[in-house]
């Protein structure tokens, strides 16, 4: 079946309306460091003050995603995403009511932090419906849910890519704070409506039952954690390089649309990514796509200009997504379904830790050598993420070999 006839069957299982409120869901996730930072610098004239309060959300959500994942798991993705949605947006729009009427700093990065604390997880947890909801659909089911996880990295990508731009027009139209507003009316509305929607699985409590005894994280979750935070690294390392090349040539505002050029070839390469064949398996697409960016990465350490890294950033994004996509699909396949949701908002949250990593690392790196030494880390990142997909492709094959994933799927979903 051709990619086109797969993604059609796909949205015909859930509607339209579900993949609009999903992908809105997700949105405010890619507006509210940006904004954090506009804002807060803005209000105080220093952007060491912005990048305190982004940090905090950052962080706060790193290491709040995977516990709000385990919670879904226990009782459901309903309650806690729709307390998540209110709470966060409550949060911004206390964030920005602090920030513009000038309250002490530390109060500011409190607020933020548990603003990042509560946010939803809306892609990680979309991509755990999936297999819920291409259930019953016959033999074509495994497919399906390819398809349905190539999709939501594409959707990631494309909302990274959506929101830090609608968060640069709000802020230079109206303010800073407009934008955190915005993302605070989406997570109430879109958030909200991605929690009590129809798709999202029931609390099964005899599953969370099963899963007592089995280690929380186990080793081949903590290499897959790995990968994303080496994507993360290439994410944030990427964008401090495009950055501090586009102020050496003095166009800083160029950086932003350059660097989204990454995300352009990512949605693109993503959404092909159902037409691989099942035989080409996911740990050895993981391999492949991680030598693709080792390859890829390779010119960047060489650019001169901002023309010169257009075509450079549009061809490593090629291997991103597939790169993410295949992650998640191991993370699907070999942890139980009783922790899904704590499985993926973990990948999720080490992604965030990777980007904080990757343009911290390069931004001092680049301060001392200018923006070949930032775009040396995302190179170093690229080449480390294939060693460790070369290390762990015969370990990852026989841990999806003895997992029998198909009969544990079965055998857990009958009570």
């Amino acid at each position: 079946m051709s990619p086109l006839l797969l993604y059609r069957r796909l949205f015909g299982l859930v509607g339209p309306a579900y993949v609009v409120v999903a992908f809105f869901g997700r949105l405010p996730m890619a507006m509210i460091q940006l904004g954090a930072l506009l804002l807060v610098s803005t209000e105080t004239g220093r952007y060491s003050a912005g990048g305190l309060t982004a940090g905090a959300v950052a962080v706060a959500n790193a290491v709040g995603a995977p516990i709000a994942g385990m919670m879904t798991d226990r009782v459901g993705q309903r309650p806690v995403v729709l307390i998540q949605s209110l709470a966060a947006s409550a949060g911004l729009a206390t964030l920005v009511v602090l920030a513009t009427s000038g309250a002490e700093l530390g109060v500011v990065v409190v607020v933020a932090g548990f603003t990042g604390l509560c946010m939803p997880q809306v892609g990680p947890l979309a991509r755990v419906r999936w297999p819920h909801i291409a259930r019953g659909t016959g033999a074509g089911q495994v497919k399906l849910v390819d398809a349905a996880f190539a999709y939501e990295g594409a959707a990631d990508e494309a909302s990274f890519v959506l929101g830090p731009a609608l968060v640069g027009a709000v802020a230079a139209i109206v303010h800073p704070g407009g934008a955190l507003i915005v993302a605070s009316a989406l997570l109430a509305v879109f958030g909200s409506w991605f929690a009590i929607h129809p798709t999202a699985p029931p609390a099964r409590p005899w599953l969370a039952g099963r899963s007592k005894g089995r280690r929380l994280i186990t080793p081949e979750l903590v290499v897959l954690a790995a990968a994303q935070l080496l994507i993360g690294m290439v994410f944030g390392a990427t964008q401090t390089g495009t950055t501090v090349l586009a102020t050496e040539q003095g166009n800083p505002g160029h950086a932003g649309l350059v660097h989204a050029l990454l995300a352009v070839g990512s949605v693109v390469a993503g959404l092909s990514v159902a037409s691989l064949p099942a035989r080409f398996g996911y740990e050895r697409r993981l391999l492949a796509f991680a030598a693709g960016l080792s390859v890829f990465a390779v010119p960047l350490v060489f650019v001169n200009s901002l023309a010169g890294l257009i075509p450079i950033v549009l061809v490593l994004g090629l291997a991103i997504a597939p790169y993410m996509i295949s992650v998640a699909m191991l993370a699907r396949q070999l942890m139980p379904l009783s922790q899904a949701g704590m499985a993926m908002t973990l990948l999720a949250g080490a992604t965030g830790i990777g980007y904080a990593l990757g343009s911290g690392t390069a931004g001092r790196l680049a301060d001392v050598s200018g923006h070949r030494a930032a775009f040396a880390v995302t190179l170093t990142a690229c080449a480390t993420a294939f060693a460790l997909a070369l290390l762990a492709r015969r370990w990852l094959a026989a841990a999806l070999a003895g997992a029998e994933r198909r009969l544990i799927d079965r055998d857990e979903s009958t009570p």
